[in-house]
């Protein structure tokens, strides 16, 4: 079974960071959520894998590579336009050949086993998809899975105005050769795009199986920033106490706190959970809880919860910051209260 991640969206819900970054590797509890799907998939033998690029393409080599880290092997397919799913995998067909995938959208996270969902798929199921579902309380912003009386799936809704099922699509698919016929098969919907919905739904109609698996833990598509501060917030509840960096006498440690090696913590309490990257320096501060605070971060003379922090940001001067997502190389000063979502580079001066 090969594997496609679909890392070439725009991010425009995440602007105006992913201006300048690509939304897949915003990172989540200090890794970027692209490795998380790599590792998802590679932990289940699912190695041989394509990723569909963009416009940020060249951020992505840089962060992925060839994927032996992960013991895979990564070819990049440059999406031509940014026309649907379903167009993605007409554009990966040389890479993917007859051979069963896991289609994977690469900004996506969910708490479940891949392996509960892959089991079978190949060795005992004649389905010609699987679909992996989430109940979730505002269908209408998804895709919906509707069932018939036998619990098979007998209809798919893309964001219905009157949803008659809460079970969302999340952004995990198996699929069988046949997909591909159904993705030639399909015409662009309203939004000029070839749309995956519209290509099961074909599948569905000739008379297929597609199977479903219900998922039992939490699922979040991270595309805005309160879904991935609640991602950060689930991901960091796992965190161990490992304070393998300098933290000296007159800072407290409280709860579950991972240190690397590099970081320094003066004169602060760190209020688990949070992990802090090597080369961060906390000094006089207050940081935590649910705070994943990157590599070369400075946080003097501040509070900080329930925020993500990249590479080479800055928090001082009395700030206190709060349900944030910080750019890398972003600065944030002065004696106030503040929320923000800030771009790569970004300055922000607080008070008078």
């Amino acid at each position: 079974m090969k594997g496609l991640i679909l890392a070439g969206g725009s991010g425009r819900r995440l602007r105006p960071l992913t201006h300048t970054s690509a939304k897949q590797l915003v990172p989540i509890a200090n890794k970027p959520i692209l490795h998380y799907v790599v590792e998802d998939l590679a932990g289940v033998g699912v190695t041989d894998l394509g990723i569909i690029v963009g416009d940020t393409a060249e951020e992505i080599r840089a962060s992925v590579g060839d994927g032996s880290r992960w013991g895979a092997s990564v070819t990049y397919i440059e999406q031509s336009a940014p026309l649907g799913l379903a167009h993605a995998v007409v554009e990966a067909g040389g890479f993917l050949g007859d051979e069963p995938f896991v289609m994977y959208l690469g900004d996506n996270m969910f708490e479940d086993s891949l392996e509960a969902v892959v089991e079978g798929f190949v060795e005992e199921s004649r389905a010609s998809a699987r679909l992996l579902l989430s109940r979730v309380d505002d269908p209408g912003s998804f895709g919906v899975a509707e069932l018939d009386d036998d619990g098979a799936i007998c209809r798919l809704v893309e964001k219905p105005n009157d949803p008659r099922s809460d079970l969302a699509l999340v952004g995990v698919y198996l699929f069988g050769p046949a997909i591909h016929e159904a993705v030639r098969s399909i015409e662009p919907s309203v939004r000029g795009e070839l749309e995956i919905t519209d290509a099961i739904s074909w599948l569905l109609d000739r008379g297929d199986t597609v199977e479903h698996h219900l998922l039992e833990g939490w699922w979040i598509d991270t595309g805005k920033k309160d879904p991935l501060l609640e991602c950060n917030r689930l991901v960091l509840d796992d965190v161990v106490l490992d304070v393998a960096g300098s933290v000296d006498e007159a800072s407290v440690i409280e709860g579950m706190v991972a240190v690397e090696v590099g970081a320094e913590i003066a004169s602060s309490t760190l209020v688990g959970p949070v992990v802090v990257a090597a080369g961060a320096r906390i000094a006089n501060s207050r940081v935590g809880p649910y705070v994943s605070v990157g590599a070369d971060c400075v946080i003097t003379e501040a509070t900080v919860d329930h925020a993500v922090l990249m590479d080479s940001s800055r928090v001082t001067g009395g700030t206190h910051l709060s349900d944030s997502v910080l750019g890398r190389c972003s600065e944030v000063s002065g004696d106030g209260s503040t929320s923000l979502l800030l771009g790569d580079h970004s300055v922000v001066e607080l008070g008078d």
